[in-house]
């Protein structure tokens, strides 16, 4: 009887590993499934007086081919690579709106400041105007098409975090629920490997989504932790995940967090983005808050400054009728900046550009420690300002092209007056501004390319004073000679001129505010010093004089519309030869109006670069850490073929075992029937 009981626990041992293997090779393509190994162990023999006799075999367990270790570290790997890859997806769509080529942005500002110089060259030709005055409109709606691209791709990222969000929240659950089943499964005293694979799966794919961290219990549950400390999953209780407006400004910040809420609690918690780690979910938050928010600023950025510099420039210029210009664009409100949640006062901040050419690409957040006294924190590259009084605030922002109002519609526009202690402000003015840029002007007569202004040298001169530029420049406020009257430069021959007629002190305008020019002599009347190529600046206006002038050499300025002169200001190009001019205007943290668009450009090129540069580098390493788990934990057909084989044969000869046992028992039996 030992021998057939050996022959049976040996035939049930082999026919579990032919089981065994059979269940490896189906499941050889089942995602997150480990490979399981049969656990024999020698049955312990019988002692007799002539040693142990061996009594077999049993199997001891089903062993799963699994390490901790690598399947953490490819799970970690595998978020870092989801949200890379999911970040320069979208970087590379955001590219697209900021290429080149003859159909892009920048060309269309190049096309239309290029315009202008037939204006410059037959200002009666009216189709040279209207080239222009197209070319505007052509340039405005580019501005708004890429401003409509960026909303389907913000739009786009929005719809995939929501279905980011109901995969984390379902997967979560499902987790929750596997981790009661194998909790349940370990009071039987032997491992539920399926269960684990399973369980083990979905925390993969749950990092797809957001990278998380797991921790066992004794109990054979793991917990799931998100952005460092948040249980997502608590042994069986699974949390809620959601995306939501930040608390301090709602959906004024344009922003969004991912909020945690435990289950026995009512309030959501924000957790830190920078806390988040990897996956999808991460990847496209940084996206939407930073790369996209970026590129809008970008884009809005140039529409303010064009539309605000070619408006103030157009407004200083004649147009074919003798009036004074209008804009050129519709003027772009700034709005007001959010306020903050707590904020109590009921203070409003408005927002106005005080300067186009300095404006940065980036929002900003005011807050108060008093009524008067905070900090300003420039979110482009996080410099942190701080100042005491409401005059420091308004140098700051200034010092970035904005001026703080009280929110109050103009006119008049009353400065910020401050806030109350411990309350905060958003500015973000630039993020839509693209989308409101719209040409005004489609008569050609309506484009101001006269300067309101005229000069003439004095008939009698005997010096070489010539003039070489005379256009309007609005600082201080434009203020044309009237009609009838002449401001006169009568200069000296020794390096000095004096001003008569209706004119006020010459200025330096590279100052904010200008400021007078000290005279040379106090006068009466001031005498003021001459410099060849040196620009006077006078009322608005200004005035190049080149060469040396002799005693009693005179220039005089006038009205351009002063019947003096005819109708001379209708072939003058002074104004459009300035409009042409903003082109080489530093706008663009340094770069022209005309290369505004290329410095954009490059700057969404090189984030796209770098996240190209990080998906390829993390795509590589988890591809390298997945191998090696699939090394440990993967199923070989070829290995299960040749265990196929083995266990055929061993199962053959223990059913031959068997076989042989009865027959010495029949022998036995007949034996003793004898």
């Amino acid at each position: 009887m030992s021998l057939l009981n050996v022959g049976a626990r040996a035939l049930l041992a082999n026919q579990v590993a032919l089981q065994t293997a059979g269940h490896n090779i189906a499941n050889v393509n089942t995602p997150g499934y480990s490979r399981q190994t049969v656990v024999l162990q020698t049955v312990q023999g019988q002692f007799t007086g002539g040693g142990y006799i061996g009594k077999g075999v049993d199997v001891q367990t089903i062993q799963r081919n699994h390490s901790e270790l690598l399947t953490r570290q490819s799970t970690a790997a595998s978020a870092v690579d989801a949200g890379d890859t999911v970040r320069m997806d979208r970087l590379r769509q955001l590219q697209e709106v900021f290429s080149g080529g003859a159909s892009g942005i920048g060309a269309s500002i190049n096309d239309m400041m290029n315009a202008l110089s037939d204006v410059v060259s037959s200002p009666l030709d009216l189709t040279a105007r209207n080239v222009a005055l197209t070319r505007m409109d052509e340039m405005a709606s580019r501005m708004r098409d890429a401003s409509q691209r960026l909303d389907e791709i913000g739009y786009t990222v929005a719809e995939q975090l929501k279905g980011g969000m109901l995969a984390v929240n379902s997967l979560a659950k499902n987790i929750a629920g596997i981790n009661e089943q194998i909790a349940r499964a370990k009071g039987n005293g032997q491992p539920a490997n399926d269960l684990l694979d399973q369980r083990d799966q979905l925390i993969r794919e749950l990092n797809q989504h957001i990278q998380t961290s797991q921790v066992a219990a004794d109990d054979g549950t793991v917990s799931v932790f998100v952005a460092g400390s948040q249980p997502l999953v608590l042994g069986n209780q699974p949390a809620t995940l959601s995306i939501d407006d930040p608390t301090d400004f709602g959906a004024g910040s344009g922003k969004k967090v991912l909020s945690f809420l435990a289950p026995s609690s009512s309030s959501k918690v924000e957790l830190n983005e920078s806390m988040l780690g990897g996956g999808q979910i991460a990847g496209l938050l940084r996206f939407q808050n930073n790369d996209l928010a970026e590129g809008r600023n970008l884009l809005g950025r140039m529409s303010v400054a064009i539309s605000e510099t070619m408006n103030s420039q157009n407004k200083l210029g004649l147009t074919l009728n003798g009036q004074p210009g209008e804009n050129l664009f519709a003027p772009i409100s700034l709005g007001n900046a959010a306020t903050g949640s707590s904020n109590t006062s009921g203070a409003t901040m408005g927002l106005q550009v005080a300067d186009p050419t300095k404006l940065q690409a980036s929002s900003y957040e005011i807050a108060f420690t008093g009524t008067t006294a905070g900090s300003v924190t420039r979110h482009s590259d996080n410099k942190v300002f701080t100042f005491a009084t409401i005059g420091e605030l308004t140098t700051i922002m200034g010092n970035d092209g904005l001026a703080l109002t009280d929110g109050s519609t103009p006119p008049p526009i009353v400065a910020f007056p401050g806030a109350a202690a411990n309350e905060k402000f958003l500015v973000n003015p630039l993020v839509g501004a693209a989308a409101l840029l719209k040409s005004l002007q489609y008569s050609p007569a309506d484009l101001a390319a006269a300067n309101p202004i005229n000069a003439a040298m004095g008939k009698t001169n005997g010096g070489t004073l010539q003039l070489t530029n005379l256009r309007a420049t609005g600082i201080p406020a434009l203020a044309p000679p009237p009609i009838g009257t002449n401001v006169t430069l009568n200069f000296d021959g020794t390096g000095g001129f004096t001003i008569a007629g209706t004119a006020s002190t010459p200025v330096e305008i590279s100052t904010n505010p200008p400021i007078p020019i000290a005279p040379l002599h106090p006068g009466p009347p001031p005498v003021y010093s001459y410099n060849s190529g040196q620009a006077i600046n006078i009322n608005g206006w200004q005035i190049t004089l080149q060469g040396a002038p002799k005693s009693g050499d005179t220039v005089m300025i006038g009205n351009a519309t002063d019947p003096q002169y005819s109708d001379w200001y209708k072939r003058d190009t002074g104004n459009a030869s300035a409009l042409m001019g903003l082109r080489d205007v530093p706008m663009f943290d340094g770069a022209t109006l005309s290369d505004g668009f290329a410095s954009a450009m490059a700057q969404v090129g090189t984030r796209t670069q770098s996240a190209q540069f990080a998906a390829e580098l993390s795509s590589s390493i988890a591809a390298n850490l997945e191998r090696d788990r699939t090394a440990v934990s993967g199923v070989n057909l070829d290995e299960e073929a040749a265990r196929l084989i083995q266990y055929q044969q061993a199962y053959q000869a223990s059913a031959k075992m068997i076989q042989i046992a009865q027959n010495i028992f029949d022998t036995l039996i007949q034996g003793l029937g004898r």
